[in-house]
């Protein structure tokens, strides 16, 4: 049943649809972070290496997919926000014509080229082997991860952010209790985890879809609702591609930053790998609010309340920037307690805190970003957030990352900043095509 999210407090509704959605990111973040922890507790860096490794490619994988969906997210809110059922039932049917194909070239495209991948990756030569292991099976469980995530961006986009949190929760689980089974007891190495990763995806899709066809959805379609239709299809296109290119390039700056850690061994390489996994949790909150920013924003620009969507921009990120205040301020005294968590390794924990403790200050600055990028996307300019996240990657992000190690080469503190410094580039770009797009009148 869509839920209406025109009405009542705007600060209320952020909270009660955007918690879902946290707990949602979190647990899912919890897949790579488990992956990492255990593989941890009984393998030593060149495995902790390789999982990191082949898990932050996932992760990007990932959130491309996630970015693509949030085209099928904007149009179901839009229609929901204007009453139009038809239009919304469109939407989910081609969405699922479109990740249906998506998924399958994915798979068959990147099984081919997963040597290639691990090699360009410079990844260290101890973790090579593992690495390709952890590659390959999670990239034949690519159509795993797609169900699931084009099932979250339907019911998000009908207003219901707590189903995908339930969905995610059973996989949560499944995927550490097969962890400690295929890393600790069978001592599976990079390939349990792997295979603890795919079989728990496949599990939450199946959960999804079961949970679907028994729901009392008032949406049910029919078989031309998946009937390929120019218009919806281009729209999904529209908002989901700038999207999934923006996290995509993120992700790949990313990869780039680890390509930089790796040629310089494998402790700085699982150093960087440990740290990454912490900043993507602490990066749930923006995330969470991008996310929850488009849905509640397209819903209200559909229904016309254009007041009210500006309105929840400046309330999410109000919150997100407060929230990465405090993560900033006490991530300089928690680093090296948390990256104990996952190493008893002297070096990769000594490189590990100087790495976050200036890393760390990118919870601030993307919290604004993130912000503005959900609430372009609920107006169609989406490419706004292209633009902002290249200009970022391209003239902060990546060449600070290098510069910082050929300058510093003892220590990861100076590579740590270039991440807010590329953030904070970001939001300039965003509130300046605010203020034009405000000017113009294009935000209502």
């Amino acid at each position: 049943m869509p839920k209406n999210l025109t009405q009542g407090s705007v600060f209320k509704t952020i909270i009660v649809f955007s918690l879902p959605y946290l707990l949602s990111y979190f647990l899912q973040t919890l897949y790579g972070m488990a992956d990492l922890f255990i593989a941890g507790q009984f393998n030593g860096a060149a495995v902790i290496s390789a999982v990191s490794i082949g898990s932050q490619i996932m992760h990007m994988l990932t959130v491309i997919l996630v970015g693509l969906a949030m085209g099928t997210t904007v149009l179901i809110s839009r229609a929901v926000g204007a009453s139009d059922s038809a239009r919304a039932k469109k939407a989910i049917g081609n969405s699922a014509l479109l990740f249906l194909g998506t998924s399958v070239a994915a798979t068959v495209l990147l099984l081919a080229l997963c040597p290639f991948i691990v090699r360009i990756m410079q990844t260290p030569l101890e973790s090579v082997v593992e690495t390709q292991r952890y590659l390959f099976i999670c990239f034949a469980g690519i159509p795993f991860i797609t169900a699931y995530n084009i099932f979250a961006s339907v019911y998000r986009g009908l207003g219901d952010s707590k189903s995908p949190m339930y969905f995610v929760a059973v996989a949560c689980v499944l995927n550490i209790v097969l962890d400690y089974a295929f890393i600790g007891g069978l001592g599976m190495q990079a390939t349990g985890a792997a295979l603890a990763t795919v079989l728990s995806q496949g599990f939450s899709a199946l959960v999804s879809f079961i949970a679907w066809r028994r729901g009392k959805q008032s949406l049910r379609l029919s078989r031309s609702d998946f009937c390929p239709e120019k218009e919806t299809f281009s729209s999904l296109l529209k908002i989901g591609v700038p999207v999934a290119c923006q996290d995509g390039f993120i992700q790949v700056s990313f990869l780039l930053i680890t390509v930089i850690a790796n040629r310089r061994g494998v402790a700085v390489a699982a150093a960087v790998g440990i740290v990454e996994k912490i900043i993507s949790f602490l990066f749930l909150v923006p995330s969470s609010m991008l996310s929850s920013i488009s849905a509640i924003a397209a819903q209200n620009m559909g229904a016309g309340e254009h007041r009210r969507a500006r309105q929840t921009l400046f309330y999410g990120a109000g919150m997100a920037v407060a929230i990465g205040c405090v993560f900033a301020l006490i991530f300089q005294w928690l680093s090296e307690p948390v990256l104990r968590l996952f190493t008893n390794e002297t070096a990769v924990i000594t490189l590990g805190t100087q790495y976050l403790t200036s890393y760390v200050f990118d919870c601030v600055a993307a919290a604004v970003h993130f912000s503005f990028s959900g609430f372009f996307c609920a107006y169609g300019f989406s490419v706004v957030s292209f633009i902002h996240n290249v200009c970022s990657i391209v003239l902060v992000r990546v060449p600070g990352a290098w510069l910082a190690s050929k300058l510093y080469p003892e220590t990861l503190y100076p590579m740590g900043w270039a991440a807010p410094a590329g953030s904070a580039l970001s939001a300039l770009i965003c509130i300046a095509a605010y203020l034009l797009l405000r000017k113009r009148g294009r935000l209502g």
